[in-house]
C-alpha cells in the first residue's frame, strides 16, 4: 500500500474483510469492483509455526486463494497478481531455483502443508487462464522482511525472529542467544519495500502464464544473518546454535533472471533494509501482525 501511494495510485484499498469467508469476499468485490488485485494475503510463519499449525496454514491459504480468485473472475478483474512462496520449491531443487523446478520433487517436510497450499494457488492461476483466459499471474518472492513484519516469538520468520530474540537478550543483558539449527542453511531475502515495488512492476510489465521469481539477489547463511543482526542491534553476547532443531531447506535462492532482464533491480541493500526494519521494530515493539488483508488498486 505504501508503494502504490508512493507511485501516485489514489484509488486503493486494503480492507477485504475475512478472506476465508466466501460471502464476505464476494460482497467486497461486488461493492468495489477492483480492476487490479495484489493477492498477498494468507497465513504464514516460520519453522515453528509450520510445525505447530500445519492444518491452519494449509486451510487458511486454500480458502483465501479459492475465494479471492473466484470472485476476481466473477466480477471481471482485469489482472491479478498472486504471491506464492519460495517454500513451494522442492527441498532439493537445483540452485538458484527456476520456475520449471516447481512440482518436480518432494517438498521440505517442515513446511509441506503450507507449500502445497501455495502451490495450489499457482495451479489455480493457470487453470483460470486456461479455462477462462483470465489474466491471473503468479509471483514467487524470496523471504521478505521489513517494517510491519510479525515479530511475535511463536510465529515470526527468521529475520524478525532473530531481531526480536537478540534485542530481548540485549535488553535483559543475557550472555547468549539460542538460534535454531546448525546455522548452515542459506536463505535469499528481499526487503519489503523492494518486494512491493517489484509487484507493481510485474503488474505493469508481466503477463506470462509461468510464475515469475521475485528475489533480492543476496543469500546468507543463518549464521551470517544472525551475526549481522547482532552487529546492527549492538549485542555483545554469544550465539548458540541448537542443532537438535531443524534447519529447513538447505538453500533457498531464486533465479530471478526474467525479472532482471525486464529491467527491475532492488533499490535497497540487505543491510540498509535490516537497519530500517530494526528502527521500525524499536518504535513499534507492541505491533502485532496485521489481520488478513486484500490490497487492490483501481
Amino acid at each position: 500500500m505504501r508503494e502504490l501511494k508512493r507511485q501516485g495510485y489514489e484509488n486503493t484499498m486494503s480492507d477485504g474483510g475475512d478472506l476465508t469467508e466466501a460471502t464476505q469476499v464476494a460482497e467486497f468485490f461486488s461493492r468495489h469492483r477492483p480492476e487490479y488485485v495484489f493477492m498477498a494475503a494468507g497465513k504464514s510463519g516460520g519453522i515453528s509455526a509450520n510445525q505447530k499449525y500445519p492444518a491452519d496454514l494449509m486451510l487458511v491459504n486454500l480458502l483465501v486463494e479459492t475465494n479471492v480468485m473466484r470472485s476476481a473472475h466473477r466480477y471481471g478483474v482485469r489482472k491479478m497478481l498472486y504471491l506464492a512462496s519460495a517454500c513451494s520449491y522442492p527441498k532439493h531443487a537445483s540452485q538458484p531455483m527456476r520456475v520449471d523446478s516447481l512440482m518436480t520433487g518432494a517438498l521440505e517436510p517442515t513446511n509441506e502443508a503450507y507449500a502445497v497450499a501455495k502451490l495450489a494457488g499457482v495451479v489455480l492461476c493457470k487453470a483460470f487462464r486456461q479455462q477462462y483466459e483470465a489474466n491471473f499471474i503468479a509471483g514467487v518472492p524470496a523471504n521478505a522482511f521489513g517494517p510491519g513484519d510479525d515479530f511475535t516469538p511463536e510465529d515470526s520468520h527468521v529475520v524478525a525472529a532473530l531481531i526480536r530474540r537478540i534485542d530481548d537478550a540485549k535488553t535483559a543483558r543475557t550472555p547468549t542467544v539460542e538460534v535454531w539449527g546448525t546455522g548452515a542453511a542459506r536463505r535469499e531475502f528481499i526487503f519489503v519495500d523492494d518486494l512491493a515495488n517489484a509487484c507493481v512492476f510485474v503488474m505493469n510489465h508481466y503477463d506470462g502464464a509461468e510464475p515469475i521469481n521475485i528475489g533480492g539477489g543476496e543469500d546468507l547463511s543463518i549464521k551470517e544473518l544472525a551475526t549481522i543482526i547482532r552487529e546492527v542491534i549492538g549485542y555483545n553476547g554469544q550465539l548458540q546454535f541448537d542443532t537438535s532443531k531443524p534447519d529447513g531447506m538447505p538453500l533457498k535462492s531464486l533465479d530471478s533472471g526474467v525479472l532482471r532482464q525486464m529491467g527491475w533491480e532492488p533499490a535497497n541493500s540487505f543491510s540498509e533494509g535490516l537497519r530500517i526494519t530494526y528502527d521500525w521494530f524499536l518504535n513499534n515493539r507492541d505491533e502485532r501482525k496485521p489481520d488478513l488483508e486484500l490490497a487492490h488498486v483501481r
